[in-house]
This record gives structure tokens, sequence and C-alpha cells, in this order.
């Protein structure tokens, strides 16, 4: 396939006997999985597998899923491991002011001082809001809350993200 592909998840066991998979989503939106929907199972340089989601459910925090014509655990083992991906034509449009992971990944973090912080490598999404993981070039990774407070101007383009940091955030 030569549409561009994002990543919404990772297939890490299967579930039981009846085909189902376990999966680490690193999607924010719930259509991903929704049934009826196409996802493609990619690894590393093997041809990309077409799926279609049959069932979709969450169970301790992952979500598990049955694909079409997968009906037991022989036909889904071999998946482990499997990126779950989408192509850029199914991605969801955006309101202003919001952004992709893939397009938030990579971006050089800079203080409304001009001081480089570094690049923010993750993300990830425990609660309320976004926490964004920025790799310094020294010492511990920084986590930036994403709230209106803290995070000033984002310039996609540019792969520039602007922070005012709030008291203890750098120390």
């Amino acid at each position: 396939m030569n549409e561009k592909m994002f990543n919404i998840g990772k297939i890490i066991n299967t579930h039981g006997v009846r085909g189902e998979v376990k999966v680490l989503r690193i999607s924010d939106f719930e259509e991903r999985f929704a049934v009826g929907e196409t996802v493609y199972a990619v690894k590393e340089s093997e041809e990309e597998i077409e799926l279609v989601i049959g069932s979709h459910r969450i169970h301790k925090g992952f979500d598990l899923l049955i694909f079409e014509g997968y009906d037991n655990i022989n036909d889904v083992e071999h998946l482990k491991g499997s990126q779950l991906k989408i192509t850029e034509g199914q991605l969801t449009a955006l309101d202003e002011g919001e952004f992709y992971y893939h397009e938030i990944i990579g971006c050089e973090v800079f203080t409304n001082n001009e001081e480089h912080l570094g690049i923010i490598k993750e993300i990830l999404s425990p609660g309320a809001n976004d926490i964004w993981v920025v790799k310094q070039a020294q010492g511990n990774d920084l986590l930036i809350p994403y709230i209106e407070d803290v995070v000033k101007e984002i310039d996609i383009e540019a792969q520039r993200i602007l922070i005012e940091p709030m008291e203890g955030l750098l120390d």
C-alpha cells in the first residue's frame, strides 16, 4: 500500500480462545475500534493484513477486538506484536487547535524565554489532559501537561512548541 499509514495501537496478546486480541491503544478517538471499521495489522518487514473489526470491548484498560473471519486463537496468534494502523484517508477531521499525536511527537519544545527544552518523544493520556514527555539533551525527561496555562503556541509546520512553564515544572 502506498498511502501513508498511522499507528493507532499494538496487539500485545491473544485473549481467550475465540480469536480475541488484546490491544494497547495509542489513539484518543473512540471510533477507531468501532465494529465494521477497517484496520491494518503491520509487523516488521511483512505485508500489512487488512482486518475488519467484528467486536470491541474494553477490559482492564485494554481494548479487546475480534476481527471478522478470525474465529479462534489459532487465527490470531500470528498477529501478536503487530502494530494496528489506519490509512491517511481514515484520519478524522480535527477542529481548529486540535492535533494528532503524530503531529506533536518530534516537535521541539521551547520556553517563552527561548530556552530549548528538548523534543517530544511520546504522549501519555492518564486522565483529564494529555501529558507530553519531552526528551532533554541531558537529565530526566520532562512531563509537560497539555493545558492552556502551559502550552502557548503550537506550530506544526515548523515542528515548534512554545510553553510557559508552571512553577516547579522545570525543577
